[in-house]
């Protein structure tokens, strides 16, 4: 069909000039010009075409590189995601005698749904989001007795976790973020696995946590097994007060340890300024520092020592021991 075209519109012109009236000058220029000329003939066209068609080709081609470069990237290869969904239905025992807010004791359903995003730019970072969602009876959430995969956001996903970590050097890590607790930049002070309840969480840190908020902060591990940290987390950074002002809800951590393949010790330093809610997982008097239920904002300093030993091969019959102590003073 291609070679049709293309002889009807050879033909097209020289049966419209054999119409018109003979003339011989034209003739003789035309056919002189011809014979100075390359001569068109079906070799020639289909030469073209296929010059054409592969030009053609190779441009498809590379569209359809860019193409697969954009589906690769558009997500990204340097991003990892892991999730999880808790359900669960039952009731705590005695709920209404250890709970302050006084919830019956009843059987209650939860859920909760879990998304982690980790991003690294160079290989030596992290970009760490959790999305995390869900809906629970009250008893599953109050302090006492917080069940670790509680989250209550009335079925609203949110952004729960947020923060930025990069290697300064080979031995010293630096954390900033919108959304982070304290205990998530310390050295690990133990090799407690976490339980069913929030205060076993990440080895024993909880008693020294601080809400999800602002915070920033740096960790120093050698080979030798020398560590130090030091981190703040600020309550007020995006509200009325401004972060690290005198009105200010913050605390400043700072710790020292030493950690072996089968032992460590640590001991941390907690200066809290206008903190509230004193009495998670503490005891009465631990409580009573905060006044008013352990929710009065109150200036305290506090002392946290953790040690666990563990034998070279585990799951022996030789237990791990894993022990911590903590205090807490009103300034």
């Amino acid at each position: 069909m291609l070679v049709a075209g293309t002889a009807m519109s050879l033909i097209a012109p020289i049966a419209a000039q054999a119409s018109d009236s003979m003339n011989h000058d034209g003739m003789n220029s035309y056919s002189s010009s011809e014979r100075n000329s390359q001569r068109i003939d079906s070799k020639t066209f289909f030469n073209q075409v296929n010059e054409e068609l592969a030009t053609l080709e190779g441009s498809v081609d590379g569209l359809q590189a860019q193409q697969y470069d954009f589906e690769a990237g558009s997500f990204s290869d340097t991003t990892t995601l892991d999730g999880k969904a808790v359900m669960w239905v039952g009731a705590i025992d005695n709920a209404d005698e250890i709970n302050a807010a006084g919830n019956a004791q009843s059987v209650q359903t939860g859920y909760t749904y879990t998304m982690n995003l980790n991003t690294s730019f160079n290989g030596d970072d992290n970009l760490y989001v959790r999305l995390k969602g869900g809906e629970n009876g009250n008893q599953w959430g109050d302090k006492e007795t917080y069940h670790i995969e509680t989250k209550d956001t009335t079925s609203a996903f949110n952004v729960d976790k947020i923060w930025y970590s990069w290697k300064v050097t080979d031995d010293v890590t630096a954390f900033v973020g919108p959304k982070i607790e304290n205990y998530y930049m310390y050295i690990t002070p133990s090799i407690y696995q976490p339980g069913v309840l929030k205060s076993m969480k990440l080895g024993g840190n909880s008693n020294f946590g601080a809400s999800t908020d602002v915070g920033f902060g740096f960790k120093y591990e050698n080979e030798s097994g020398f560590g130090f940290a030091s981190n703040i987390v600020s309550k007020d950074a995006d509200g009325p007060d401004g972060m690290l002002g005198k009105q200010d809800q913050n605390k400043w951590d700072t710790q020292i340890a030493y950690t072996t393949d089968n032992w460590h010790v640590s001991a941390t330093l907690s200066d809290a300024q206008n903190w509230t809610a004193h009495d998670y997982n503490a005891t009465t008097r631990g409580a009573a520092l905060g006044g008013d239920g352990g929710v009065a904002s109150t200036d305290t300093t506090g002392y946290a020592l953790r040690a666990y030993w563990r034998p070279d091969n585990s799951g022996t019959s030789t237990p791990e021991v894993s022990v911590g102590y903590d205090t807490k003073n009103r300034r």
